[in-house]
């Protein structure tokens, strides 16, 4: 990404764009191991290392971000109320316009990816894509082969009609069941209200995988990572990109 240098420098969150300009012009910034002293130069943002009074600084721009969500965490970018998934992450990736890819319910845990990418973000969330889903359910009551059979033909949920999905039965008790299910849309509930059109409500829900991206043997809960260059690769050719 291309960006002038007061400009990438105040992105940053390192100063404000008119002290920017005043630390350019007195030579504190270097920029690809040349001291820079025109705030309107254009960086390369992703390819040229960038240091203030010396000190080397991570100048990326464009990044992506996989989170372990907790429960009682709103994905959302702030609420003046209740703590948020960015509240989670260093206070950067919010100021370079990190956002999550879609959402989880408050009370749901598991795999967030969130991006620099507005292109990505849109892609990956477009019907036509069917980047799949893959989430554990602890529903209440036991799920028998009818659940089953009325995921696979998807289900009419009133306001819309489900597109089939799988549903596999990992353990069925009386009181309850756990289960996995994979699905390529991603509607508000959208999983719990399937669950419930077949009679049982879910208990707890965990979201295990998005498109290429496994959570398992991934960070803890509440913790975050950046993703390997193999699994941005992967996402955008899952984008379509």
């Amino acid at each position: 990404m291309r960006i002038r240098l007061d400009r990438w420098i105040a992105t940053l969150g390192l100063c404000s764009r008119s002290q920017g300009k005043d630390w350019i012009r007195a030579g504190r910034i270097q920029v690809g191991g040349r001291e820079i002293r025109d705030p309107t130069f254009l960086a390369e943002t992703e390819k040229e290392a960038l240091r203030v009074d010396g000190r080397e600084v991570d100048g990326r721009l464009c990044r992506h971000v996989l989170l372990h969500k907790p429960p009682d965490v709103l994905t959302a970018a702030r609420d003046p109320k209740q703590p948020t998934v960015m509240d989670l992450l260093p206070e950067v990736y919010g100021r370079i316009g990190c956002m999550p890819v879609g959402r989880l319910d408050r009370d749901t845990t598991g795999l967030l990816l969130l991006t620099t990418d507005g292109e990505l973000n849109h892609r990956l969330l477009a019907p036509g894509r069917h980047v799949e889903k893959r989430y554990r359910a602890l529903v209440r009551g036991r799920l028998t082969e009818d659940a089953v059979r009325r995921f696979a033909e998807g289900l009419d949920l009133g306001d819309f009609v489900a597109r089939p999905a799988e549903l596999r039965i990992l353990t069925a008790g009386a009181d309850t069941s756990l289960a996995e299910v994979s699905l390529s849309e991603g509607k508000f509930h959208q999983v719990k209200r399937m669950f419930d059109a077949v009679g049982h409500e879910v208990l707890r829900l965990h979201r295990q995988a998005f498109g290429p991206l496994v959570l398992e043997g991934g960070p803890a809960e509440g913790h975050w990572r950046e993703l390997t260059e193999t699994e941005v690769r992967q996402l955008y050719e899952a984008a379509g990109l």
